[in-house]
């Protein structure tokens, strides 16, 4: 169990931190290039959500990158007890936040008919590349979860 794909301080960890954070942070860029998506709470919401998201999975991939540059493992149980605990913080954010937001443009899209003058594609791709972030962050959150169980 000691060699799963993706564990931290690996070239899998690395790309899925990589993912993480570029897919948060196309997902803002997505959405704040809208105009009025300040006026909605969940749009402000995902915002604030793959921010935190983009920041936790930069700052992990700052640090995979170290261990592989020093070529250390990330295997401490205190190290690996924060991944865990943060990873599923921001995994429940992160998810909590693409759902709002894709439930506001369905709302806008099928029940209202808003989107002839609101930016619903925008939120709709906005949303999409949140839950890409979001399958990453929990895929990466299980594979430290396993690590620290089997640890």
């Amino acid at each position: 169990m000691k060699n799963l794909p993706g564990i931290p301080g690996t070239c899998g960890g690395l790309l899925l931190r990589v993912g993480q954070f570029l897919f948060a942070a196309a997902s803002v860029v997505v959405m704040v290039t809208g105009e009025e998506f300040s006026s909605y709470t969940a749009f402000c919401y995902l915002v604030a959500a793959m921010g935190l998201q983009f920041l936790w999975s930069f700052g992990l991939a700052t640090l995979d990158a170290y261990a592989l540059l020093i070529k250390r493992g990330l295997r401490n149980p205190v190290l690996v007890s924060l991944f865990v605990v943060g990873d599923w913080v921001t995994a429940t954010l992160s998810f909590a936040a693409a759902c709002s937001t894709a439930g506001v443009a369905v709302l806008f899209d099928n029940d209202l008919g808003y989107c002839a003058q609101t930016h619903c594609r925008r939120y709709q791709i906005s949303a999409s590349l949140a839950f890409a972030s979001w399958l990453l962050i929990g895929l990466s959150s299980l594979i430290t979860f396993r690590l620290l169980a089997t640890g």
